[in-house]
Formats: structure tokens, sequence, C-alpha cells
């Protein structure tokens, strides 16, 4: 399931991030890649442990708590602090898979990637190229969009980035471990969840169908659910 997450960030706070990060030291972003990536991937990353990245992930962390799309699409266990990449002219990562399992070095703390989400910080027409180019049961779909705007992607899925010949591409990365292991219940859910928060809209929280809806869901949560 591909999701697209529109305004994320305001594009005024996706800009305004970007701004206050790209004059921060960059380094090679191999520096989180697993041995499959490593020899695909051209492109610098925003040092985890600096100041910068960690007043970016601050600004993100506190959007992804706040949106409900999100919330519903990927019922989060556990999200890997927020990444940021910048790939220039010339740059880009190959197709590759996400490692099965993070190791976040300053905690030590270990996720099952489920889901990995590119947040975009750049406007399509300031570069060429850059496209997110994810692959699955549902063909091969490319990503672009405009800077706030996110897409949430399955972290078991072939993707990658295609080489920018313009401009440049500065976004932010994650993966997280979802409460439903399973990307079919999960999707499920999803799908359901949106159908009751669509009938509350028109006929109130109190209607009988809506709770009995609502009620399934949470049995449903009780039985997939891996807390």
């Amino acid at each position: 399931m591909l999701i697209q997450i529109p305004d994320m960030l305001s594009r005024e706070t996706a800009l305004a991030l970007r701004a206050r990060i790209i004059d921060a030291e960059w380094v090679d972003g191999n520096a989180t890649s697993g041995p499959g990536s490593a020899m695909k991937k051209f492109n610098r990353q925003l040092p985890e442990e600096s100041p910068a990245a960690q007043a970016a992930q601050q600004v993100v962390a506190q959007a992804l708590g706040g949106n409900a799309l999100f919330l519903s699409a990927a019922l989060p266990h556990t999200i890997f602090p927020p990444l940021f990449n910048r790939y220039g002219e010339g740059e880009t990562f190959g197709t590759h898979v996400d490692n099965a399992v993070r190791i976040h070095g300053g905690s030590g703390t270990r996720i099952r990637t489920d889901l990995s989400a590119t947040l975009f910080l750049t406007d399509p027409e300031d570069y060429d190229g850059g496209e997110l180019t994810i692959e699955g049961p549902f063909g091969q779909v490319s990503y672009k969009l405009p800077a706030g705007h996110m897409v949430l992607y399955p972290s078991s899925s072939l993707h990658r980035v295609t080489p920018v010949t313009r401009g440049e591409r500065i976004s932010c990365f994650f993966w997280m471990q979802s409460l439903v292991a399973s990307a079919e219940a999960r999707g499920m859910l999803f799908e359901l969840d949106q159908s009751i928060q669509a009938l509350t809209v028109r006929h109130g929280s109190t209607d009988a169908e809506v709770l009995r809806l609502t009620n399934v869901y949470h049995n449903l949560m009780r039985r997939w659910t891996q807390a």
C-alpha cells in the first residue's frame, strides 16, 4: 500500500527546515547503508548526532504525532529518528530494499522496518531527476512531490532514487515498526478506519452503525497488534 500524505509539513515549514539544514556539515550517505546498498548509493547525509539534525528531527516528529492520516495508515509502534539526505547533480541511489532491521546507534534500539517514508523538502521545479521510484504488486510508481508532502510505502519494496541532473534534492527519510506486522491486515484496518471517520462526519459518533464498526475496528486491532 502506497499512501501520499499531503502537507505533512506546510510548504513554508518544509522550506524553512531545508534552509536551516542546508549549510550544516554533510557526510557520505553510506553512513547508514547496509552492505547491499553501499555500492549503489551516491548521496550525502546529515549526521544524525549533529545539532542541525536533532533540531530538524523534532520538527518532523511533532508533525508525525499530529497527523491523523499518517497515524491511521502506519499505526506506528516505533519510529526510527528521521534522517536527512541530499542529492546534487549526478547523485543517485540505485535499486535496493531497505534492511529488515535497523539499529539506532545512539540508543541501541532495534526496530523491524515495516514501512518507509520520504518527506520532500524541495519543490519539484527546483531540480530535474531525483524521482523516488517504488516497485511492488502495485506495479512501478514514481514520486516527486511538493515540499512538505510525504509518501509512505512498504519497506519490503524495491525502490530507487533516479539521478539528479539539475539542481539539488533535499529530503527527510525514516523507517518505522508498526503495531500490526501484516501489511494486509494493516491495509484493511486503514480502509476501515477511513470509512469510520467519514461516517462519523456524516452521522455523528453516537450513530449505531458507526459504533458497530468502531467496535469491529478495535477488536481487530486487539487480534493483530504486536505491542
